[in-house]
């Protein structure tokens, strides 16, 4: 019953009202999660596992805590233990945040941490991607986390990410998968229907679906692309521990 009530909230609600109105919820159900076999490295909660979540539901996924879900559990890891960037003065520019980073990140001194988007309410800058108000080589840290394959032209959103790091800047950039994987990128503009658009797409509100070229395709930005695996990082006791999905990759883009 709460896999179909979460599957169906997710396909009918946006997630940014979700974020903002399911805390208290997610605060009572925490009460039923008590234990030690898995933690949250964004806001350091254990439990005995984490809540299932997703329009296709997943098992062990959202932090009842902070509503982290595994890719930003990954990505957090990935800044503060491997590139030690929390720990460093940077001014950084987070598209379509989430709220568990947002709080997070708001915390950490050496940030100069600035939010931006077409539409969410939980951010500081009203922007477009492919026309970002910033100048160039304005940006230490870019976090764009499942953005690109809701834009019109990804390539050109990478190309506006590149002007605005600055010189040894770098990006962090997370895209979705679905299985099977395509080996090129499938892209239809003349499929409207919502029902049809999930079936292919992931989603009704996704433009593309990125298969197996996503690499070769961003590169046509101009961008140097490093592709990080959490088993290249992690070892699969604390890949199990954090709640991280294997095939969540980290997209580390360079001028």
């Amino acid at each position: 019953m709460i896999k179909s009530l979460v599957s169906f909230l997710l396909k009918n609600l946006p997630r940014t009202f979700l974020q903002r109105v399911s805390k208290p919820f997610f605060y009572l159900i925490s009460f039923f999660y008590r234990g030690n076999n898995v933690n949250c490295p964004v806001c350091d909660s254990s439990f005995s596992k984490f809540f299932p979540y997703g329009r296709d539901v997943r098992e062990n996924a959202l932090c009842t805590n902070c509503l982290s879900l595994e890719r930003h559990r990954f990505l957090y890891i990935f800044l503060k233990d491997i590139k030690k960037t929390t720990n460093q003065n940077a001014k950084v520019l987070h598209i379509a945040p989430e709220i568990c980073l947002i709080k997070k990140f708001n915390r950490i001194k050496n940030f100069e941490y600035i939010t931006a988007d077409l539409d969410s309410p939980l951010a500081d800058v009203k922007m477009d991607i492919h026309n970002m108000t910033f100048d160039d080589n304005s940006f230490d840290l870019i976090i764009c986390n499942h953005v690109l394959e809701h834009v019109e032209d990804d390539i050109l959103a990478l190309k506006e990410i590149r002007r605005v790091l600055k010189k040894e800047g770098y990006g962090i950039i997370m895209i979705p998968f679905y299985y099977p994987i395509p080996e090129i990128t499938l892209e239809d503009d003349s499929v409207s229907n919502p029902e049809e658009r999930e079936k292919i797409f992931g989603q009704s509100d996704h433009l593309r679906k990125y298969g197996k070229d996503f690499k070769k395709r961003f590169e046509l930005s101009g961008m140097k692309i490093e592709v990080i695996r959490p088993d290249s990082i992690l070892n699969s006791k604390k890949i199990s521990r954090y709640g991280i999905k294997n095939s969540d990759l980290i997209i580390s883009v360079i001028k």
